[in-house]
C-alpha cells in the first residue's frame, strides 16, 4: 500500500506527480553548458590556465635536466674505468681495435666522458638543485591554481543556487504540482552539491593532465621520435574503448541520480506522513517500498561505478605496456650509441608522465560523468516554462472591489470554472461554500494568480489584476490557510513575518488582537519561545492563532481565509471566529470554510457547485429558499442526529 503523499489539491483538480526523467541524457551539450557556467570567471580562469601552464613547463623541463645528471653520473662510472690521459677518441678507436664495437659505440655517445676521470659530484649537484628548485616553484604555481579554481567554481555554484533560487520563485504554482516534494529538494540540494564537487575534484586535474599530456609529448618528440612512436601507438586504441564505457556508463549515471530523487521524495513523505503510517500499520509495506527503491539506487549506483571504474585499469594496462615498450627499445638504442643513458632515463619518466594524466582522466570520468547527470537534472529545473512575465502597472489606492468577469478556468483540458461573475464589496465578507472539488480554492488562487485564466478577467477597484505586477497584488492580499505554516524561530519571528518593520508594541498589538497573548504567557519564554518548522511544541490551534495574528500585522487590504478553522476544537473554533472577525473588520474577506457555523454573519454567501455559482445570499435568505445551501446546513447539523434516530427506530421495530 502506498504511503500517504502531500499533494497540492485546487478546487478539486489534483495534478498527477511527474517523476524525474528516465532518458538519457546527451553528454556534450550538457557538460559544454556546465563548463560555460564558469563564464563570469574569465579572468580567474586565465589565471588559472596562466599558472598551470607554468607549472606544467616546469614539471615536463625536470626530467630532461635530470637526464643530463643521469648522464655526467654514467659517465664518470664508465670513465673512471678508462686509461687516463688519453682522449675519448683514442679510447673509441681501441675499443673497436679491440672488438668492442658495441661498447665503443655507446662511449662514443656520452659527451660528458672524460677517460680517467670519475663522477663530477659538484656538476651533478649544481644538476639536481635547479631540478629540485623547478619542482618546487611547480608545486607552488599548481597550488596557487588549485586555490584559485576552488574559488571559482565555489562562486560558480552559489551563482547556480542563486538562479535556482529565483527559477523557483518564476515557476507556476502547476511545476510543484507535478513534481514531488523529495524529488525537487533532490535537485536544489544533492545535485547542486554533486556539481560542486564534480568541478572542484575533475577541473583542476583536467587541465593539468590534458596539458602535461602536450608538454609531455612535446618533449618526447625532442627526444626521440622513434620512442615516441612507440609510445603513443596504443594510446588511441584504448581511448576508442574508453569511449565505448563512457557511453554505456553515462545512462547508468543519470538513472543513479533520478533514483536518489525518487528516494528523497519516499522517505520525504513517509517522514511527513508517519503518524498515518503508525496509525494505519503500514510500516512494513513501507519499508518494503524504501527497501526496493534502495536496491534499485544500489544497482544502477553499482553499474554505474563498476562499468566507468573499468577505464583506469585500461590505461594502466596502457601504461605498462608502454613502459616495457620503452625499456626494451630504448636499451637497444643505448647499446647502439643511438641515445644516452639519460636520454632513456629522461624517456622512461615522460612516458611515465604521459601515461599517468591519462589514467587519471579515465579514473575522473565517473566524477564528469555523475556531475554532468546532476548538471543536466538542475538544467531541466532552469529550464521548465516559466509563468508570464509581470506587467507594468500599477495598483491605486486599494478599495478591496474585486469582480470576477465571465471567468473561466481549467485544469489542462478538463474545464472547471465556466463563465463565472461574481462581485464582491469594498469590506464585505464573501463565504464560500460546496462541496469537495467545486471550484472554492482556485476561485481565491486565481484572485491570487497562482494561475492564469483561461478566459474573462478579474478586477481590483477596476483594475485588471494581470495588468499590475504579482508582488504588488499580493502585498495587498492577506492569507491564513488550512495548513499552518511556521518556521523555526520564536514566536515573536513568527508575527513578525507578516510585517518586518513592525514595533513591538504592534506586534503584541495584534497577538492581543488575535488572542496569541493568552496562551503565549503560558509557555515558558513568552513570546521568546522557539517553535520549530513544524510548530509541533504548540497545538494546531494555537499555530492557527499565529498565522492570524502575522496576517493582522500585515494589514492587507483584502483577506483570504482557507479552511482556517477546519481542524481545530470547538472552544479554539470560538477564539478563532473572534480572531478572524477583528481580522475583518473593513476589509474585504473571502472565506471558504466546510464548517458552516464559521460564516453565518458573512455578508454574502455563494454555493459552488461543478465551478458554477449556484445560490448566493445571506445565511437567512438561503436557509429559507431550502436549496442547495439548505441541505448542505441540514447534512451537517441534523445528519448524524437524524441517522441515529432511524437506527433506533430500527431498533425498537425489530422482532
Amino acid at each position: 500500500m502506498a504511503t500517504p503523499r502531500r499533494t497540492t489539491r485546487i478546487g478539486g483538480g489534483p495534478m498527477a506527480a511527474m517523476g524525474p526523467t528516465d532518458k538519457s541524457m546527451n553528454f556534450k551539450p550538457s557538460a559544454k553548458r556546465l563548463i560555460g557556467l564558469l563564464r563570469p570567471q574569465m579572468v580567474r580562469m586565465v589565471a588559472v590556465l596562466a599558472l598551470t601552464v607554468t607549472a606544467v613547463v616546469l614539471n615536463v623541463i625536470g626530467p630532461r635536466i635530470t637526464g643530463h645528471a643521469v648522464d655526467k653520473i654514467f659517465a664518470g662510472a664508465i670513465g673512471q674505468e678508462l686509461p687516463d690521459g688519453q682522449s675519448k677518441d683514442q679510447v673509441v678507436d681501441g675499443l673497436r681495435d679491440s672488438g668492442q664495437g658495441t661498447f665503443a659505440d655507446m662511449v662514443s655517445a656520452m659527451d660528458d666522458l672524460v677517460p680517467g676521470q670519475g663522477i663530477d659530484f659538484g656538476a651533478v649537484g649544481k644538476i639536481l638543485l635547479i631540478v629540485l628548485t623547478l619542482f618546487a616553484l611547480a608545486s607552488v604555481f599548481q597550488y596557487a591554481q588549485s586555490w584559485l579554481l576552488n574559488d571559482a567554481v565555489q562562486a560558480t555554484v552559489r551563482r547556480l543556487r542563486d538562479d535556482v533560487e529565483a527559477k523557483i520563485h518564476r515557476l507556476p504554482l502547476s511545476y510543484f504540482d507535478q513534481q514531488p516534494r523529495g524529488e525537487l529538494l533532490s535537485r536544489v540540494t544533492n545535485d547542486i552539491d554533486n556539481i560542486g564537487q564534480s568541478l572542484t575534484q575533475t577541473l583542476s586535474q583536467l587541465l593539468f593532465s590534458l596539458l602535461t599530456v602536450v608538454g609531455v609529448l612535446v618533449m618526447m618528440l625532442t627526444v626521440s621520435p622513434l620512442l615516441t612512436i612507440f609510445a603513443v601507438v596504443s594510446i588511441p586504441l584504448a581511448m576508442m574503448v574508453t569511449g565505448q564505457i563512457m557511453k554505456r556508463s553515462q545512462k547508468q549515471f543519470v538513472a543513479q541520480w533520478s533514483h536518489t530523487g525518487e528516494l528523497n521524495g519516499q522517505i520525504e513523505e513517509t517522514f511527513t506522513g508517519h503518524e498515518l503510517v503508525t496509525v494505519f500499520g503500514r510500516r512494513r509495506e513501507v519499508e518494503e517500498r524504501f527497501d526496493a527503491k534502495n536496491e534499485q539506487l544500489r544497482s544502477v549506483s553499482h553499474k554505474a561505478q563498476f562499468i566507468s571504474g573499468l577505464m583506469m585499469p585500461i590505461m594502466m594496462f596502457v601504461g605498462n605496456l608502454t613502459y616495457v615498450i620503452v625499456c626494451v627499445v630504448g636499451g637497444l638504442r643505448v647499446a647502439s650509441g643511438s641515445m644516452t643513458i639519460g636520454g632513456v632515463t629522461a624517456f622512461v619518466q615522460y612516458s611515465r608522465q604521459f601515461t599517468q594524466p591519462l589514467a587519471q582522466l579515465a579514473s575522473m570520468a565517473n566524477l564528469l560523468q555523475s556531475g554532468v547527470a546532476s548538471a543536466e537534472r538542475v538544467f531541466e529545473l532552469l529550464d521548465a516554462p516559466e509563468q508570464s512575465a509581470d506587467a507594468d502597472g500599477h495598483l491605486p489606492h486599494t478599495r478591496g472591489r474585486v469582480a470576477f468577469e465571465d471567468v473561466s478556468f481549467g485544469y489542462a483540458d478538463t474545464p472547471l470554472i465556466e463563465h463565472l461573475d461574481l462581485v464582491a464589496e469594498p469590506g464585505q465578507t464573501v463565504a464560500i461554500v460546496g462541496p469537495t472539488g467545486a471550484g472554492k480554492t482556485t476561485l481565491v488562487n486565481l484572485l491570487m494568480r497562482f494561475y492564469e485564466l483561461d478566459g474573462g478577467r478579474i478586477t481590483l477597484d477596476g483594475t485588471d489584476i494581470r495588468s499590475v505586477p504579482r508582488a504588488e497584488l499580493r502585498d495587498r492580499i492577506g492569507m491564513v490557510l488550512q495548513d499552518t505554516w511556521l518556521f523555526g524561530g520564536t514566536i515573536r519571528d513568527n508575527i513578525a513575518y507578516g510585517n518586518l518593520d513592525a514595533t513591538e508594541e504592534q506586534i503584541q498589538e495584534a497577538a492581543r488582537a488575535t488572542f496569541v497573548d493568552r496562551f503565549v504567557h503560558s509557555l515558558p519564554d513568552g513570546y521568546d519561545t522557539v517553535v520549530d518548522e513544524e510548530g509541533n511544541n504548540v497545538s494546531v490551534g494555537e499555530r492557527q492563532l499565529i498565522t492570524i495574528a502575522r496576517a493582522f500585522l500585515a494589514d492587507p487590504a483584502m483577506l483570504v481565509l482557507d479552511e482556517a478553522t477546519s481542524s481545530v476544537d470547538t472552544r479554539t473554533e470560538v477564539l478563532l471566529q473572534h480572531a478572524m472577525a477583528a481580522l475583518r473588520s473593513d476589509r474585504t474577506s473571502f472565506v471558504i470554510a466546510h464548517r458552516l457555523s464559521t460564516i453565518r454573519d458573512a455578508d454574502t454567501i455563494l454555493v459552488m457547485e461543478d465551478g458554477h455559482i449556484v445560490e448566493q445570499g445571506s445565511h437567512a435568505q438561503l436557509i429559507a429558499a431550502e436549496g442547495a445551501y439548505y441541505r448542505l446546513y441540514m447534512a451537517q447539523f441534523r445528519g448524524a442526529v437524524v441517522d441515529v434516530d432511524e437506527e433506533d427506530a430500527a431498533g425498537v421495530a425489530a422482532p
